[in-house]
């Protein structure tokens, strides 16, 4: 018998109370010192505790140590690494975009010196006549955005979804104007934007589809990997991303012409290499003026974390689910939406939300009370791009980008959001520790609203 979405979502939100109350409940009963029916390890116990701000013990009292490490470089990229030191070449550069392209099933690839790079190529690959509009993130980086001058176009901002943090195609149709020509979404902290509607709006309005795929290598939507979704994509490999290379970048391509344009604007070594009826084949020597070519040591690393990337994914996401899904319970905090048919990555940070009226407490109160309970937590706040000077100086532009007037998603998040560590190892005695910290300082939530 089918069933009726009507009763599927009221039975979704009713579960969704009930965890949210049972929550408040173990919460409560942890403060009384009477542990909870089938409370988690560490959520309770028979003594009262007092909170570590007043002066009783910390509830993490476990070192962190290497548990938030990154990258986790092994033997086999230490062996791989001294070989090219022993006999020098770019040799390591080829293998690493083949394994990218078959990864993603995907027909071209270049990698690049680094994320930066790839995604100015794919900008000029675009050969967007001066004056283009490009929708952007204004909740973002500025890596894709300030690039932009260089070609003539013009960073458009859009507010995001403050439960994602994700651009909002709500906000996209309303900054639309007749010089709009493509739109540029990025899967913030690895949680993918919902591509099949950021494409319906695009091809709606005959748009191009950029996508910054440098947070979600890996990641998808309906079993299509993140990067394939648009007409080209870049990723970043620094360090601190889910497929690490120190430095490095990958750009991905649906389209010769667009793969062999962003390549030639960066490769002088490499036109001649085009098929012979390549129009860039000329430009064998000279390419476009950059020189981006990713170093071979960068290349060596990509190419063994690839080797893993999906189980590292999945191990990392698993993690941070042992831990969030316990918090969740708590009321007023939340973690970043991810649709069902959605698979997200997990990197650098951990975010939520503190919904302040729900939680009883300010945001600044709960991260304090937290922070002297062991809590590695702090109040996340970015920078919207749209402050920043270079983008309020006609000097450095074709066309002035233009100053939103409210962003009301973006403020809403920079108001709510939390980030705690992402663990990068297995620690489940920590975890326990950080569930006990946070009931216990929502026990006494009153009492921290009024410190």
């Amino acid at each position: 018998m089918p069933i009726d979405p009507n009763q599927k979502s009221e039975s979704c939100d009713s579960r969704r109370s009930f965890l949210k109350t049972t929550g408040a409940v173990a919460a409560g009963l942890y403060l009384a010192g009477q542990p909870a029916a089938g409370a988690a390890p560490g959520s309770g116990g028979a003594k009262r505790e007092t909170l570590a701000l007043s002066g009783g013990r910390k509830a993490v009292t476990i070192p962190h140590g290497d548990a938030t490490r990154w990258p986790r470089y092994g033997e086999e990229e230490i062996q791989a690494v001294s070989e090219l030191l022993r006999n020098p070449s770019y040799a390591p550069i080829a293998p690493l975009e083949e394994d990218f392209k078959k990864f993603h099933s995907m027909p071209y690839a270049k990698a690049h010196c680094n994320g930066t790079s790839a995604l100015t190529s794919m900008l000029f690959a675009l050969e967007l006549p001066p004056g283009s509009e490009v929708l952007v993130p204004d909740y973002s980086t500025w890596f894709p955005v300030v690039p932009m001058r260089f070609f003539g176009l013009v960073p458009v901002w859009v507010d995001s979804d403050p439960r994602t943090l994700n651009i909002s195609v709500e906000d996209c149709k309303r900054r639309l104007t007749q010089n709009t020509k493509a739109v540029m979404p990025v899967h913030w902290f690895g949680v993918p934007c919902e591509m099949d509607h950021v494409c319906d709006f695009a091809k709606e309005h005959g748009l191009f589809v950029v996508e910054d795929a440098s947070h979600a290598h890996g990641a998808s939507l309906k079993g299509k990997l993140m990067g394939t979704w648009g007409r080209m994509a870049g990723f970043s490999l620094q360090t601190g991303k889910p497929l690490p290379a120190i430095e490095g970048g990958m750009g991905m391509y649906h389209d010769r012409g667009d793969y062999e344009r962003a390549v030639t604007y960066g490769n002088y070594d490499l036109p001649g290499n085009f098929p012979e009826d390549s129009p860039y084949r000329k430009y064998q020597g000279t390419a476009f003026g950059s020189k981006l070519r990713i170093h071979p040591v960068a290349a060596i690393l990509a190419r063994i974390q690839l080797k893993n990337l999906r189980a590292r994914n999945t191990a990392g996401v698993a993690q941070m689910k042992r831990l969030n899904d316990r918090l969740e319970q708590l009321p007023g905090l939340s973690v970043q939406f991810v649709r069902p048919d959605m698979e997200r990555v997990v990197y650098s940070n951990n975010l939520m939300f503190v919904d302040e009226a729900k939680a009883g407490m300010s945001r600044q109160a709960c991260v304090k009370a937290l922070q002297a309970e062991g809590v590695q937590v702090a109040t996340f706040t970015w920078s919207l791009l749209h402050k920043y000077p270079i983008f309020h100086e006609a000097h450095w532009w074709h066309h002035l980008p233009a100053v939103p007037d409210e962003v009301p998603g973006c403020d809403r998040a920079n108001r709510t959001c939390i980030s705690l560590p992402y663990f990068t190892r297995e620690v489940p005695e920590l975890v326990d520790q950080y569930v006990k910290a946070f009931e216990k300082v929502w026990s006494h939530r009153r009492e921290v609203a009024k410190a």
